[in-house]
């Protein structure tokens, strides 16, 4: 009878515990955003710099092009009515386009800002396949290593309010993998088992190398790049984002995925027997 009798002294002491000040004070603390003074200031350093940039950036383009360039897609149409207006521009000024192309793009990728797939369109539309792909790869791989870093800084809290379940599935993948971890990170890049944001964030904080995130990044991402620029060619024809991944597009992600797990998954079987 002891053991059940200690338990439930236990119980009534964290019980009783919650129920103090402090308790109540914490608990008020964490339903708000875990961050510091000292961490959101440096975010907002970050982001300021950052803003700064391309603030210079655009000054350099021409100001009668403001009105019709300066803007951010956030569906098919407004894309289509972007593209027609920056063809002549891209072409003229090939050099501050990409620039201001690839600046933006990392911007929105470190700081998590939706819309990424409407300018990896953009690219297929405006370049082709080849230097299209080459462009998204580059800026996503830019970006998400900037937020790897960022998050290094000051993510911890952040990621452990928003996505605590997943942090932790996350972290017990990752520990289960050690010695294959380049092979688990590819899988998760090339298909869309985990948002990429979140593997942006999560990686620094369950203390995946950056060599490998960065590896793991700049390849994996290869696939899904070259579907989305192939259809920015025929953006004319696009109903929905939503048609770019279908289900024969997605089997092949997982297919190619697999590939590079597989050699996980064979180690761990020879492992058990």
């Amino acid at each position: 009878m002891a053991p059940p009798l200690r338990i439930t002294i236990v119980r009534d002491e964290e019980t009783a515990a919650d129920d103090t000040p402090t308790a109540k004070k914490t608990l008020r603390a964490e339903s708000r955003v875990p961050l510091t003074r000292w961490e959101a200031a440096a975010a907002a350093a970050v982001f300021l710099i950052f803003a700064v940039g391309l603030f210079c950036i655009f000054l350099t383009m021409p100001e009668a092009e403001y009105d019709k360039i300066l803007r951010l897609p956030r569906n098919l149409s407004d894309l289509r009515v972007l593209k027609d207006n920056l063809a002549v521009y891209a072409r003229d000024y090939q050099a501050k386009f990409v620039l201001g192309y690839c600046s933006i793009y990392i911007f929105m990728q470190t700081f998590m800002i939706p819309g990424t797939i409407f300018l990896s369109l953009l690219a297929g539309a405006l370049f082709g396949v080849i230097k299209g792909v080459i462009l998204v790869v580059f800026s996503a791989t830019s970006g998400a290593s900037s937020c790897y870093f960022l998050s290094k800084l000051i993510g911890r809290p952040l990621v452990s309010w928003m996505w605590p379940e997943k942090l932790r599935f996350f972290q017990a993948e990752i520990a289960k993998r050690r010695e294959r971890l380049l092979n688990y990170m590819l899988f998760l890049r090339i298909t869309p088992s985990l948002p990429n944001t979140f593997i942006n964030l999560a990686s620094p904080i369950v203390d995946v190398p950056f060599r490998i995130f960065f590896l793991a990044t700049l390849v994996g991402l290869v696939p899904a790049s070259y579907i989305t620029v192939r259809a920015g060619l025929a953006l004319g024809d696009l109903k929905s984002v939503r048609d770019l991944y279908d289900f024969k597009t997605l089997a092949v992600l997982f297919l190619i995925g697999f590939v590079f797990i597989f050699p996980t998954i064979l180690k761990r079987k020879r492992t058990y027997e």
